[in-house]
Formats: structure tokens, sequence, C-alpha cells
């Protein structure tokens, strides 16, 4: 969101004004705010299901609103956690729903949590019918309203594992009114043995993906971490799994004696799951090979074969940002769905398994599903429709290096193909001969792409993807003389030989910026299982390929890479070595979807005349305003800290919390000095940008106080005006130029256009002469410097500014990071929240790491990082310090020992980690941590994992 709370215009009264006179005329919306969390009681039930030995109990919390009662029931929702979670993941939704008058049952699936049982991947003849038991439980209170007797009014959502729990339970139960999966899939043989050989045939959607057959490439990474969850369970957790019990971990080893040892192996290699699912992954994991027994497994879990049941309306979310569950099982469902005639609306959104969604998207969401049930279980609220949206196309990855995503929304009327207009495609050729790769012995070394589901922390690191020399195939467009959008899966036409017959290969769309830098959108790969080649190079076996679903902008001037690799990280490879050929097919080109639509305002992007008749308002009441503005300034003007001049930024005790429990900054205290460029570091969810907007004044913080130059900050705080700042996105008006988007915004201040500075901030931004062109012609990164500069407007004591570089070429971020030191250096401060380690490591001179909400290292960077080959270790007991560092200065080639707040940092030098750490525990000091410290990333990643 831009915002110039940095710079108060209205007084309380004349806001107050203001927001009545927009809302009459039907510019100010909002859904209805949740009601208290006080007002929801909750109720903890264990609920029988199932028979004999699949009898199970569930561990179940209601949820329930005091307006819910015998004389008005209320409908009711059914939340189910995702893969690993249990009904507390689901807690704070559970009390949103209910504070809007649902009455909620949230309930941990079995083999999950307290609840008993053994997982089934959501197996229609158990986890789904647990799903029924708990129908009948809500049919039977006289508070839920009911359609007929034993027949709730219940809506299910859930993502994930639950997600496809609401799509198999809307398939069996009819008495299931409305649906809201997220992030799913729909069929989870193709999700963990996707082969994206072919193209859909007769699906105009804009990410169909060929659904795989008799063979697939085994997602190696996903389903070990899949499997992992819920295996080798200890203590309690064992007992549980050899007696039928539970899937709660205990923290000590249980009694073994007297059970049966083949009973106790089995457990301990299948934990909490059935025995057919670990039998199913142990072949899958051995053999990397997609077998039939190991099909009908998850077959059998996946709601592609029952679709065409589902007469609930659904709503279907999925990520953009999902190697495990992408876009195309979300393209499957619907078309599925709608072809029995059942609504369906689509959406989009900046997120996945890969990385967490933003605040602002999160409740965005939130609202989405509400809507839907508002809509279809009450019958108020306006019709949510059948339209589909997706976040508007960046020029930014996803995958390693920086996260993708802009702030705002596309709306589309209808989901392309499922209404009979089929998605639109763009040609775009590209070129490259027939190229030999090499598949190494054993798949290794394999390339890299992404990191499945550490895109929150890949994201943070800077790094790009790793392509092994002689592995790949490259194919390149011309330069764009225009930006091309793409949403959906591109598609293209390979010609392949393979003197074996068969080959396994990884279809990439790279983005190359004019200097050389490659981007992989959402760090996202084709898998391609190819039999029945061809083994003559001259004549070539024709295969049609799929490419990834992305949302992404290639921007002007960039081009469009096709790199066809024989290895990836992430997936099972084969063994054998071999030369392929890999070349195209004649007249081949990238068939690009491109789905146009209508740009939504949010909260930090007003449209433009919207402003201008505030601007409007304003001209009328400014005698107004300035009477109240005049008498408010002396009235809330506080005491200043006497050294307030010398820290132009106190954080102090400051928590944020939210009246759903969820708490987004906890106990925050910090200082930033005059003259320092301070970087606020990281993962997504670590509470900066919640931080941030405290400091600009937008939202007040629940405890704490935060001052700028001595100060308290609060919203309207005349403070402010000393401030500058860019969050969230540039909210320029995209029919005026960026020098009018300028000049309007200053003229919005109220201040003199002499004190704008304006051809400074012009200078220092680097903008050029394109500033007098419309903005709706500005590449991203020219958006992004216009809104810097509008930043610095006035040349503000203090800027701040939450991801900078966000859209800006190599040689553009070495300039801004000039810009940055730069204005540091004449007495002003800078703050910068990044995602990108490396150039906080390069711009800012301290740095304060955030992560769940709490800060968890404050220093330069010197400090965080440490010296050349330093090492961070974090001592069992303090009262060890002394004897530890004597210990570390008397070895070889050791330099000085630092003590610090984690623990003590030395350069061990010529000393390896593993000979320090025995010396240490020779000695008998205790060793909680040994890390590197030789990177701001090594230290980041140490500080997050601790945390």
């Amino acid at each position: 969101m831009r915002t110039a709370a940095g710079r108060p215009l209205l007084s309380p009264a004349v806001a107050a004004l203001l927001t009545a006179l927009l809302a009459l005329a039907g510019v100010v919306a909002g859904a209805g705010p949740a009601r208290a969390a006080e007002d929801v009681a909750t109720e903890d039930a264990r609920i029988p299901s199932g028979e004999g030995a699949d009898a199970v109990e569930l561990d179940t919390t209601l949820y329930l609103p005091a307006t819910a009662t015998a004389d008005d029931p209320a409908p009711a929702v059914l939340l189910a956690h995702g893969f690993g979670g249990s009904k507390d993941s689901v807690a704070a939704d559970a009390r949103d729903l209910a504070g809007r008058g649902y009455v909620v049952l949230a309930w941990s699936a079995r083999g999950f949590g307290a609840s008993t049982g053994q997982i089934g991947l959501d197996d229609p003849r158990f986890e789904v019918a647990d799903v029924s038991t708990l129908l009948d439980v809500l049919a039977e209170r006289d508070d839920v309203e009911l359609d007929a007797p034993g027949d709730p009014r219940v809506g299910i959502a859930g993502a994930s594992y639950g997600g496809a729990l609401a799509l198999l339970a809307a398939a069996y139960d009819e008495r299931v009114d409305a649906i809201a999966p997220q992030i799913t899939w729909n069929s989870l043989t193709t999700a963990l043995f996707p082969d994206q050989a072919g193209i859909e045939a007769d699906a105009d959607t804009p990410a169909a993906t060929p659904r795989t057959g008799d063979a697939g490439v085994f997602k190696r990474l996903w389903s070990g971490l899949f499997f992992g969850v819920g295996s080798v369970p200890t203590g309690d957790g064992l007992l549980g799994a050899l007696t039928g019990g539970g899937g709660d971990a205990g923290a000590s080893a249980p009694d073994l004696s007297g059970l049966d040892p083949a009973l106790v192996t089995q457990a301990l290699t299948c934990g909490r799951f059935r025995a057919d699912i670990c039998a199913a992954y142990q072949s899958a994991a051995a053999s990397g090979t997609l077998t039939p027994e190991v099909a009908a497994v998850l077959d059998r879990s996946s709601p592609a074969g029952v679709l065409d049941r589902i007469t609930a309306p659904t709503l279907l979310v999925q990520g953009t940002q999902d190697s495990l569950f992408t876009l195309g099982e979300a393209d499957a469902n619907a078309r599925g769905i709608a072809a029995n005639g059942t609504d369906v609306k689509v959406v989009w959104y900046a997120g996945g398994h890969d990385s967490s969604a933003s605040e602002r998207v999160t409740g965005e969401l939130r609202e989405e599903v509400t809507g839907w049930f508002d809509h279809h279980l009450r019958g108020t609220g306006p019709d949510p429709g059948t339209g589909f949206s997706y976040p508007e196309p960046t020029g930014l990855g996803g995958g390693i290096g920086s996260v993708q995503g802009g702030t705002q929304t596309v709306e589309v009327g209808g989901y392309p193909g499922l209404s009979g207009d089929r998605v639109r495609r763009t040609e775009v050729p590209v070129e490259g001969g027939v190229q030999p790769v090499v598949t190494p012995a054993g798949g290794s070394p394999a390339a890299l792409s992404t990191l499945p589901g550490l895109g929150s922390v890949t994201a943070a690191l800077g790094g790009t993807t790793l392509e092994i020399p002689g592995q790949s195939a490259v194919f390149d467009s011309a330069e764009l003389t225009e930006a091309l959008d793409v949403v959906g899966a591109a598609t293209v036409t390979l010609e392949v030989a393979a003197p074996s017959g068969s080959a396994t290969l990884f279809a990439k769309l790279y983005d190359v910026a004019p200097d050389g830098t490659t981007t992989l959108p959402s760090g996202l790969v084709a898998p391609l299982a190819l039999t029945g080649l061809s083994a003559d190079p001259a004549a070539p076996t024709e295969v049609p390929v799929t490419l990834p679903a992305v949302v992404h902008r290639f921007e002007v001037g960039h081009t469009l890479r096709l790199q066809v690799s024989t290895t990836d990280q992430a997936f099972a490879l084969p063994v054998t070595a071999a030369v392929d050929s890999i070349g195209l097919a004649d007249g081949a080109a990238l068939s690009v979807p491109e789905v146009p639509g209508s740009v939504q305002a949010t909260a930090g992007s007003t449209r433009w005349w919207v402003l201008l008749g505030v601007l409007a308002v304003l001209a009328l009441l400014g005698w107004l305003a300035a009477r109240l503005v005049g008498r408010r300034r002396s009235a809330r003007m506080s005491v200043a800290s006497p050294d307030g001049e010398d820290v132009p930024l106190r954080f102090a005790g400051v928590t944020k919390a939210y009246k759903d429990g969820f708490v987004a900054v906890r106990d925050l205290s910090f200082e930033v000095r005059r003259g320092q460029v301070l970087g606020l570091l990281g993962p997504n969810g670590a509470g900066k940008t919640t931080s941030l907007r405290m400091l600009m004044g937008l939202i007040r913080p629940t405890e704490g106080r935060i001052e700028v130059f001595g100060h308290a900050a609060g919203p309207g705080a005349p403070v402010l005006s000393r401030l500058g700042s860019f969050v969230e996105g540039t909210g320029l008006q995209p029919h005026l130029t960026g020098r009018d988007n300028l000049t309007l915004y200053w003229a919005a201040t109220g201040r003199p256009l002499a004190d704008a500075h304006l051809e400074e901030a012009i200078e220092v931004a680097g903008l050029g002469t394109a500033l007098d062109k419309p903005v709706r012609s500005y590449s991203q990164g020219m958006r992004q410097r216009v809104a810097i500069a509008q930043a610095m407007l006035g040349l503000p004591d203090l800027l701040v500014l939450d991801e900078p570089t966000n859209g800006l070429d190599p040689p553009q971020i070495h300039a801004m990071r000039d810009v940055l030191r730069s204005y540091a250096e004449t007495g002003r401060t800078v703050i910068v929240s990044s995602h990108l380690l490396s150039e906080i490591e390069q711009t800012c001179s301290h740095v304060v790491v955030m992560a769940k909400g709490q800060k968890i290292a404050q220093g330069t960077v010197e400090e965080i990082v440490g010296t050349g080959g330093a090492v961070l270790i974090g001592l069992a007991d303090d009262a060890d310090a002394d004897r530890a560092a004597e210990l570390l200065a008397g070895m070889p080639g050791t330099g000085p020992v630092e003590r610090t707040e984690e623990g003590l940092v030395v350069d061990l030098g010529g000393t390896s980690r593993a000979q320090a750490l025995a010396a240490l525990v020779r000695a008998g000091i205790g060793v909680d941590q040994l890390s590197p410290r030789r990177r701001l990333e090594d230290a980041f990643l140490s500080l997050v994992g601790e945390s």
C-alpha cells in the first residue's frame, strides 16, 4: 500500500466527513467485522466414528456464536486442517467464522493431533466417512439450521489435505451445501507422479495440464517430506501406532518389552500411516516407479474420479507459489465440477506450499471464503458469481531469489474455457538447433530449481537456480518489444531422440533480462516421462509439452528461454548414463496463454478518480481543514524525548494483537540512530510490514510506544510529516505521467511545491525522460523508481521503504544501493524492509532480524554476520563462557573470541568445526549450537531456524 501517512492531511473530523461522503458514493466498502472473540463459546468433545478395527475417536472443538440459538439456528461450517496439522491449526479461522455467526466445528483428522487411528490420506472409507459422522452430530443440534431432518445447512473449508477432504466429502455426502477447498489436489497420482508430455485435448482453460497415465516422474523430495510428517512416532505416539491409538508424540522412549518385534519394526517404519499407504510409499521411494498398486492407493484419495458427483457450489483457491499442488490441479477440478453445471469460482493468489501469503492476501482470501458461505449458506450478501481472479503479473521470480506476485488483483468475468470462451494465446517464436544432452550416471549432479516447501526462506537468499553444463538444451525468443503477461501454462512441441527409447526430462520457461540475469517464475518445472522415442537423431519423435502454469510478466527487452534439462534434484532420476538429443519441431513456437481482465484497486492503490474526488472535497473544505489541523497540532504534540533528534526511531515494547487472538508483533524493541541505514529482515509472516504500518500510523499497536524523533507516533501525529514511506505497492495513477503523479501527490499534502524538492528527488531516483510518459507504459522497475521518488519528496528526515528493489534489474539495484547510502550520509535515516539478504548486506549498516513477530537479533551487519570463517557457538550454560573463550583462543590459528547475546563468535582459522566441538565437549562444556557466520544469509537462516 502506498501511503501518505507520513504527511497528515486531515483532522479526524475532516477524515470522518470524507469517509461518509465517499461511502454514500459507494466508494468505501468492506465486510462487516467479526464479533469479538469473547462472544464465541467453545465446546471440546471426543466423537466416535467408524466400526470395528477402524473405529476411532475424533478430537473436536465446536465454536458457538452467541447469536446461534434454538429459536434462531445458524448455518454450520466444518473446518479441515492441512497435512501434519490438527484442529488447533485452524483455530483462528474458526473463531473468525464463528464471530460472523456460523456454528463452526473443527477436528483433528484420524492419526493427527489427539485423534486416534491411522492416516488414510483422505480415504473415502475412513476420513470421508468421518465427515459424515460429524454432519450427523451437527444435525442433532438445535442451534444448527437444517435443510431437512438429519440434514444440516453446512459448508466445508480446508487447505491442502483439508481441501481434498472438502471435495471428497461433497462428492460422497449430498448434505454438503457449499465448499471452499484451497491449495489442494485433483489427482494425487498426477501431483506426485507428474508427466507434462502432451497437451490436454479440448482443454481451453489457462492452466490445463496433462493427467498422468501409466507413468510419471516421482516427486521425490515432496513425497519424502509428506511421508516424513506422519512417520516414525516416538513415545506415546509409538505405543499408539502399535495399539491403534492416536498420533500424539510423547517425549520419552516407550517400553517395548513383550511386543512383537515385527510390529515394532512396522511402527518405526510406517509411523501413523495405514499399512497399504506405507507400502505404496516404500515402493515408490525405492523404485521411483508408478506401479498399479501405488496408483490404486493414490487414485482412491483423489477427487478426480468423483467430481461428477459434486453439486455443492465450489470456491477453488490455488496458489501461484506451489510446486506440490500446481495451478493445473485447480484447473482440472474446475473443469470437472463445472461440467455438472455446478457453480465454480476460481481464485489464484500469490502464495502456496512454497511461500506463505502476505497478511493482506490472507485477509482477502478469508473474505472470499466468508462471502462464498454468506451467499450460498445464508442467502445474504452479493452473489460472488463464477468469476476468476489472479494476482497482477510482475516481472519478479518466485523461486530462489525473490517472491512473485503483484499487490493488486486482476478480475475476469469467468474462468476461460468453462463458459465456451477459450483462453487467448500468443505465439512466441523460439530458436535453437538440435542439441545433445547428457544424463549423468546416478542422476548426479542434478539441477536445482526450488526447495520444496522452503520458498519463504529460499526466496530471501537472493540466489538463482542451478543448471549443470551439458545437461540441458536451450531455445530463446527474440527480445520482446512489448510486455507479455503469461497467465497459465504455455505449450510447445519438441523433437527428442534417445538411444534407449526412453528419457526423463524437465522443461522450464525462464525470463532472461537484458543483462543475462535469469529468473524461473515460481521455481516451477514440467517433468516429462518419455517412452517409445526414436533412437535416430535424424528422425526424432515429436513430443508436445505443457510447461508449468505461472503468472508472470516478461518485460520489454527481456527474452523467453525454453530450457530442457535431464536432471532436477526434487525428482527421482534415471541411474543409467545416456546422451540424448533435443530440438524444436518444424515451425514450433511457444503458445503462451493470456487472460485480460480489470485490475482491482486495493487498499494501497486508490483509483485516480477517488483521489481527485478527495482533492475536490479538500478544496471545498480547505479552510475548515486548516483550522482543525492547527488546533489539533498543538493539542497532539507530545513532549519529546531528550535524545529524539539523535534517535529518529524507537520501538519500545510494541505488541500488535488482533481480536481473533493472532499476535502479529510481540514485545518489539529497538532503536535507530541518525545516519544509519537499517535493514528489517525476516521470513514471510515475521511481522515486518505490520511493524512499518504501525510506524506510519496506519494501525495502532496494542501495547508499547513508537517514537519518531522523540515524539509518539500514531494516526495523524504531526511528527510523521518528517517521514517518507513506500510500502506494499506503488499506487500510481496509470493515466497520468510520472511527473504528474509526483506533483499531484505533493499537492495533496497542502504544502508549497517549492518544499517538494521535486527535481532533486527525480535526479536521485534516476528517472530520466520517461518521467513525462503515462505510467501505464512503464515497466515494473520504472514504476518502482517513481514510487521511491515519491517517498523522497520533501527530502524527509526518516525514509521507510518496503522491498524497494522489487522489479529493478541489477544495474538499477546497484544504483538504488548508492542512493540509499548517500541519502543516509546527509544525516538522514533510512529503514529498508527486504527479503533480499544480499542487498541488505551490501546496503545497510545495521540489521534487525524478526521471526514470528519477535526480534531475534539486532546489531551492525558485521556483528550479525561475524567475519571471515567465523562460527557462532551457543553454549548450554552461560557460566561456561569464560572457559570456552579461553579454550577456543588457544587453538591453532583461531582469531579473537567475540561475545554476543547469542553466544561466542570466533574465526576458527585452520581448526575444523569438528575439532573445536570435540575439544569443548572433552572439557565438559555443553554446546547447543555451532553454525557458520560467514554471510548474512548464514546468520539469517541460523537465527530463523533457532526461533
